[in-house]
């Protein structure tokens, strides 16, 4: 599955407790050859691992060990290595298997636990930033759903729309903007009302930080008579039209991601260093842990690459080497990272992912607190 189909709903659906035993697979790939002729071994021989842990684990029936254990063979059969990014995550459980092949990388392990793991995921969902454009003018609005891979055209949601006159040339117009008298047509107003209309329903039911691009006269326009777009991102001045492709739309848009991205980071890092002067900081695994189960964090801030396996004994995290953990040890949390940022999201808070040793000063991971 692609990054962009990474919603709130699917994520939280994810990170539900099922019947043990759930298994999740990770591994870094490549997108070309010849480096990724061994993604197959690789994801052979993690198969083979996770077979192995749930004959060890005697928490596990044999009748969902062979379940699990078939699924886990058809999500390796079902892999397109033509599709390959930087990791992949297998799900597996004795009903269902995913794939999600995703444009960040991810370390190798197998984990069989109660849920999935989606500490990847959130990471990706995360770090690919998603967000909308829409682009406009008086004879198209078109749908882009976009990651940091690209943008992909949304067919659907009502998505793309043309009004019902065709009594001008709407690709001249586009192109050239020398007709803006269009933009103070009825008609073209009944069209961009309809546009917010849609906009809604889709913001309403995904929602992202949108972009708009257009012509000035069109981001005016759709300003003036909805609601959507006074709260965009950011919009771009730029005509388009109807066959406007997305590697040409990306080009005009890249600049403004950039930016928007880059304020992204900075902001979660502003806020962290406001919190420390408000005495609603917490800092480090332990601290921050203790807190996001009290419900008490606003924002966890978590380098890119950070994770840590830890036995959990009396209320408190103690760091352990992944080579030394027996099949059904229950007190051992494989990613307590994962687990910590599950919590954060589940309670309303954000997660925001920052480069590697930004935080070394504070434990590879830092809070606001909400109090």
């Amino acid at each position: 599955m692609d990054t962009d189909a990474l919603t709130a709903g699917t994520l939280q659906n994810l990170r539900a407790t099922r019947p043990y035993p759930a298994v999740s697979l990770t591994m870094p790939t490549h997108r070309r050859a010849p480096d990724n002729t061994q993604d197959a071994v690789r994801l052979r021989n993690l198969v083979t691992e996770a077979a192995n842990r749930l004959d060890a684990d005697p928490r596990v029936t044999r009748e969902a060990r062979d379940a699990v254990k078939t699924q886990l063979e058809r999500a390796a059969a079902d892999v397109d290595p033509r599709r390959a990014l930087e990791s992949l995550v297998v799900l597996a459980d004795t009903d269902e298997y995913q794939i999600w092949q995703l444009p960040r990388t991810a370390p190798e392990r197998v984990v069989v636990s109660d849920s999935y793991l989606t500490r990847n995921l959130v990471a990706a969902k995360a770090g690919a930033r998603l967000f909308w454009v829409l682009s406009i003018s008086a004879e198209h609005a078109t749908l882009w759903s976009g990651t940091n891979e690209g943008l992909r055209r949304e067919d659907a949601h009502g998505f793309p729309l043309r009004p019902a006159h065709q009594n001008f040339d709407p690709e001249r117009q586009a192109r050239s903007g020398d007709a803006p008298s269009i933009y103070a047509n009825e008609d073209t107003r009944n069209f961009f009302r309809t546009v917010d209309e849609k906009l809604r329903g889709v913001l309403a039911a995904d929602s992202r930080p949108l972009f708009l691009i257009g012509l000035p006269q069109a981001i005016s326009l759709i300003e003036d008579v909805g609601e959507c777009a006074r709260t965009a991102a950011c919009k771009v001045a730029k005509g388009t039209t109807a066959e406007t492709t997305a590697t040409e739309l990306a080009k005009e848009l890249a600049p403004a991601l950039d930016d928007w991205r880059e304020q992204r980071v900075a902001a979660a890092l502003g806020r962290l260093d406001t919190a420390r002067g408000a005495k609603s900081f917490a800092g480090g695994l332990d601290e921050v842990w203790a807190a996001a189960r009290e419900g008490r964090v606003a924002l966890v801030a978590v380098e890119e690459h950070f994770q840590r396996t830890v036995r959990v004994t009396d209320e408190h995290l103690e760091a352990v080497d992944p080579a030394d953990v027996g099949p059904g040890d229950e007190g051992i949390r494989e990613d307590i990272v994962d687990e910590l940022i599950e919590t954060v999201l589940d309670n309303g808070g954000e997660v925001a992912f920052v480069a590697d040793d930004s935080l070394t000063d504070h434990g590879r991971l830092a809070a606001v607190l909400r109090f």
